[in-house]
């Protein structure tokens, strides 16, 4: 397991430096405010004090198992700019395939059309290749349609209709 010190990746764009590192605790306000800022998750996602309980216990869960990888983009200043869930799903389709599933991709409004994010996509794609995967799946809420287009450009390809059902 790497520290929080560790970068995982380092992405020099325009006049910044980005690090991509796995996430720690103290991160989880940080990553829930980039969330709650999202205007489509914004009546959901709150890092209010009393709210916190879920949230830490989600990241533990996640941060014990090896299949998943919360990761943190910092700034040069070490501010959480950015985050990503990486999930690894063995499964018997595609012939016993390992997909890996990207969920949560947030990067600071202020930053976007920098070219974090598509660093980071393709680190991802990277990791799953790494990792064994034989292909990468996100989902994006329909109304999305910049995400939409942003993915396409990095060689998604919309494939598959989603249904959720909300207990």
């Amino acid at each position: 397991m790497t520290s929080a010190n560790t970068a995982l990746a380092r992405f020099p764009l325009a006049d910044q430096h980005f690090r991509l590192r796995r996430a720690v605790e103290s991160d989880v306000r940080p990553i829930v405010d980039l969330m709650a800022r999202d205007q489509l998750r914004a009546d959901v996602d709150s890092a209010a004090p009393e709210r916190r309980a879920p949230y830490l216990a989600a990241f533990h869960a996640i941060d014990a198992d090896p299949a998943h990888l919360l990761c943190v983009v910092d700034d040069d200043a070490g501010s959480v700019v950015a985050t990503m869930q990486l999930t690894l799903l063995p499964g018997l389709a595609r012939g016993g395939a390992t997909r890996m599933q990207v969920e949560a991709v947030r990067v600071d409004d202020r930053l976007r059309g920098n070219g974090l994010g598509s660093a980071m996509m393709e680190w991802a794609v990277a990791e799953a290749r790494r990792r064994g995967a034989a292909l990468v799946q996100l989902t994006s809420d329909l109304s999305r349609h910049d995400a939409h287009r942003f993915y396409e450009r990095l060689g998604f390809v919309h494939s598959h209709a989603g249904f959720k059902l909300v207990l």
